[in-house]
């Protein structure tokens, strides 16, 4: 398709306005106290190839057990989805390169499923990589990708379609907001769907805290390289001039609670300039990266009821370490 100047000034208009937006974003969150940085910002191509392969690492448990809930219990995943005949849309928040999805994509196919699958993401890259994955791996598939927020693209999947919502939130990405901002999220994600459609949502389960502290602190430093290279995605797009060698990663987990939290320390005191603003960093100063957030089942049976969905199943992994669990809108 040859882009037109309109198509081509909106894209210029859009990228303006997400450069605007990680800019404050950045600047509000290292003025704050503490200093923070929001995890959605670790995915720009750099950090897309560096998850793909901390998803690789042994460490890192939750990509296989998501994945043996996904290639070995497909086909109870589809009974919940196709209890009824309706056509539906399947739409994944955070969708990523597809890995999980596609098992589930491909037994529904094979079931001559109606269904439309909308992936959603913030990053164009991975969008684009795994549009042209399912395009060649499934090609009867009906895909269109939407770029952007979660709750904003699941608003124009609304518009584009009036069918069944299926929902995919996998990868325990509800684990990323603190449990009072998972009511708000969950509720919120209630508030764009109907009577009868289907939430399916990922929860890492808490386990042995050696185990979760090690899927998040790897000996080979590839987690550490996952944070540190926001600063650099900062450095590039935000005039910005981070010195990595500068700062260190840092991971905690408290099994009572199930939060486990990354953090960068800044190793000296300085002052860094972003696009034009200083920012002051004293010796030792935390900036607080992200929090992966554990749950156990009476827990997230709680997040269900507490949003207005009802628990229809939860399946586990074969180590019972992970959940998929199935709401039902009430």
């Amino acid at each position: 398709m040859i882009k037109t100047e309109k198509t081509l000034t909106k894209n210029i208009t859009n990228q303006k306005s997400a450069i605007e937006q990680f800019r404050f974003d950045v600047l509000n969150g290292l003025s704050s106290t503490p200093k923070k940085l929001h995890s959605k910002y670790f995915y720009d191509k750099t950090g897309d190839t560096l998850f793909q392969q901390i998803m690789a690492m042994p460490e890192y448990y939750l990509t296989n057990c998501e994945m043996d809930i996904f290639q070995n219990k497909t086909s109870e995943l589809a009974r919940i989805i196709l209890e009824t005949d309706e056509a539906f849309d399947l739409i994944e928040l955070g969708a990523g390169d597809g890995t999980k999805s596609a098992f589930l994509l491909k037994h529904l196919l094979d079931q001559k499923a109606d269904f439309n699958y909308m992936p959603i993401d913030i990053s164009a890259n991975i969008l684009a990589v795994l549009n042209n994955k399912l395009k060649a791996d499934l090609p009867t598939l009906h895909i269109t990708c939407l770029e952007g927020e979660y709750f904003k693209m699941l608003e124009k999947a609304t518009e584009l379609s009036s069918r069944r919502k299926v929902v995919l939130f996998l990868g325990s990405n509800i684990g990323n907001m603190e449990k009072d901002e998972a009511v708000g999220f969950c509720r919120g994600l209630n508030s764009y769907l109907s009577s009868g459609d289907i939430v399916l949502m990922g929860f890492d389960l808490k386990k042995n805290p050696q185990i979760i502290l090690d899927a998040y602190n790897d000996k080979a430093g590839i987690t550490a390289a996952f944070n540190l290279n926001l600063l650099t995605r900062i450095n590039k797009e935000l005039k910005a001039n981070f010195n990595v060698d500068k700062f260190q990663h840092y991971q905690t987990y408290d099994p009572l609670n199930g939060a486990c939290r990354s953090y960068l320390i800044s190793l000296e005191k300085q002052v860094i300039t972003i696009d034009g603003e200083s920012i002051n960093f004293d010796k030792d100063e935390l900036v607080y990266m992200e929090l992966s957030q554990k749950y156990s089942l009476e827990e997230s049976e709680e997040l269900a009821n507490s949003s207005g969905f009802e628990t229809i199943n939860h399946i586990m992994d074969s180590k019972a370490w992970f959940t998929d669990v199935a709401w039902l809108v009430a």
